[in-house]
């Protein structure tokens, strides 16, 4: 089976970035068949309890711990060999164990990614790939944007391109890069004055854009049935603002992360059927978010379908 991440569905500013890591995804280097659908359910827990005032790490006593669930639904299909296309729609779920700010929950972003393969090449003794990606995103639910860090996402529409390229060795190990510029459009704030560097007496604030970028290497096992994966996760703003001291976090802020994953997918007959996910992540350094860890895990079945 060849089968989210964030996904990413990306959710920039504190409350985080969510990316799920499966496989089929957009940043992952595999292709679903013609006809091939593959249904997806993957339950994300993750929490900090310090976060990062511009630069500065900070414990945030008055919030305690934070924790973020997401329980994401995929779908991805097979267009063509060299086409797919990948439909996400999570459900969140924000929570903090002090101060007097509750937490909500509900229907984040629709995600819509179409994901084509443009290199296919035998090299040496593997075979190097080259993919490409167009994703778009927007708000599936009229939640508040400006509550964060308990908001579920940054309440605006993402545009993103993504280039991706993989060398395989016949014997199963990989490496692979994939570089996306992510634009941004607005979100409107329940609030009509708000400070970014300067007074804006206005709803309307601009959500910045971003760059995302992954390093990963891993390797398949069991005649490719098991997948194991590492992988180097960055993340940076093109602008925005810093958190103010001892303030809340807006969606203007520039939000940036570095971040590391274990990864593992069992596909329990190797083609069709049922697979499970599980992986595990950590961000170590960061700026106007909350330094996250947190764990997933899911279930995948693919099917023909014409």
């Amino acid at each position: 089976m060849n089968f989210k991440s964030r996904i990413l569905g990306l959710l920039c500013a504190s409350l985080g970035i969510a990316t799920i890591s499966l496989a089929q995804t957009p940043t992952d280097g595999l292709m679903m068949p013609k006809g091939e659908i593959c249904i997806a359910v993957v339950y994300e827990n993750s929490s900090w309890g310090r976060y990062w005032e511009g630069t500065y790490s900070r414990e945030n006593a008055n919030i305690g711990t934070f924790t973020r669930q997401m329980l994401m639904p995929m779908v991805v299909g097979g267009i063509t060999d060299k086409i797919n296309f990948i439909v996400s729609l999570p459900y969140v779920k924000t929570a903090a164990t002090g101060g007097q700010m509750a937490g909500v929950e509900g229907i984040q972003d629709l995600g819509l990614s179409l994901k084509a393969q443009v290199v296919d090449k035998a090299l040496g003794k593997g075979k190097l790939m080259g993919f490409t990606n167009l994703s778009f995103s927007t708000p599936a639910s009229n939640y508040l944007s400006d509550y964060m860090p308990f908001s579920l996402g940054f309440g605006a529409n993402e545009l993103g391109l993504r280039a991706i390229g993989q060398y395989e060795l016949d014997k199963g190990p990989y490496l692979r890069a994939s570089f996306a510029y992510l634009h941004r459009g607005t979100t409107e704030a329940e609030r009509d004055f708000y400070y970014n560097d300067g007074a804006y007496y206005t709803s309307t604030m601009d959500v910045p854009d971003a760059i995302h970028g992954q390093l990963a290497l891993g390797s398949w096992f069991l005649n490719k049935k098991l997948r194991v994966e590492a992988s180097l996760t960055t993340f940076r703003c093109a602008n925005g603002d810093d958190i103010r001291v001892y303030n809340m976090p807006q969606p203007t802020n520039k939000v940036d992360f570095d971040r590391i994953e274990g990864f593992a997918q069992y596909y329990f007959t190797g083609g069709r059927g049922f697979g499970v996910i599980a992986y595990y992540n950590h961000m170590f350094s960061g700026r106007n978010m909350g330094q996250f860890s947190g764990f997933g895990l899911g279930m995948t079945y693919q099917f023909k379908a014409f």
